[in-house]
């Protein structure tokens, strides 16, 4: 299996996995086209995004425009480099916490996405939008989109030391209002697998890769704090959560609508290990 990055620092890491790395930039269009060809993959995983370990809230618009960038233009250019070197099947990362935030809590595949969000968010599900279309339409290839749910575990955000985790630890990351938006949780590991499995055997199209739980966050935080050995998460009214941290970021956490794994359980057979974010924060988190 060949892996290509653009940092060196993860050359090593890669290397103690058993893959073969590669340092490329997917926004070098030819020297991309050159490894496709040369590696000569059946298949091509697309995990593309841009996004820092630690995130400031007020600093969104600036994150989310160099993620747009990598997500058009590098998935733009490793599609043509799949195409171009006969790749019979591209997956793709998509997100399944952009939903439309209107009807009922839990969302299929075939729902439809928060495209009216307020910038810098509408962009970002627009960007997703476009590439997810761009793969499923291209001619000669078959593409796959998984859509995850919200990381955790080893390296993600609500790890341990994690970014969430540390805010948590600190009392910094509150419930904002009710707390009524649902989450949708995949531990890293059973992302692993899920893509494994649609690697082998997924028909072309859109599946939600999340656990079998979604959550309110008025549900999921004690818990997660708890496991954490931190205090109860405090609440904060809605219009303090929007001077603090905008009022894009809070709509958008406040509206949240969680995801169905039902199709790619019955297509494809897979279970996560964590069947829920309740096992999967006490044993799991890293």
């Amino acid at each position: 299996m060949t892996a290509i990055t653009r940092s060196e620092a993860k050359l090593a890491e890669l290397r103690n996995v058993g893959a073969e790395p590669v340092l490329c930039d997917v926004f070098d269009a030819r020297r991309l086209g050159t490894f496709v060809a040369r590696a000569e993959p059946d298949a091509v995983i697309n995990q593309l995004p841009d996004l820092p370990q630690s995130l400031n809230p007020r600093k969104l618009g600036e994150y989310y425009a160099a993620n747009n960038r990598v997500r058009r233009k590098g998935t733009q250019n490793l599609l043509s480099a799949a195409l171009g070197g006969g790749v019979r099947r591209f997956v793709m990362q998509g997100a399944a916490y952009w939903y439309a935030q209107t009807g009922g809590p839990v969302k299929t595949e075939d729902a439809p996405l928060y495209l009216d969000a307020p910038p810098p968010i509408g962009p970002a599900v627009e960007t997703i939008k476009h590439v997810e279309e761009a793969v499923l339409s291209a001619g000669g290839i078959e593409g796959v989109v998984l859509r995850y749910g919200m990381f955790y575990g080893p390296g993600t955000w609500y790890a341990k030391d994690g970014d969430v985790g540390r805010h948590v630890k600190k009392r910094r990351y509150p419930i904002i209002g009710q707390g009524e938006g649902v989450y949708s949780f995949v531990h890293v590991d059973d992302a692993a697998t899920a893509t494994v499995a649609a690697l082998e055997g997924a028909r072309p199209g859109v599946y939600n890769v999340v656990d079998d739980e979604p959550a309110s966050a008025t549900e999921w935080m004690p818990v997660y704090a708890e496991d954490l050995g931190a205090k109860r998460p405090p609440r904060v009214p809605v219009f303090v959560a929007r001077l603090l941290a905008g009022k894009s970021l809070v709509e958008w956490m406040l509206g949240l609508r969680g995801a169905s794994n039902e199709k790619i359980k019955k297509e494809l057979g897979w279970n996560p290990r964590y069947e829920s974010w309740r096992r999967g924060f006490f044993e799991g988190l890293g």
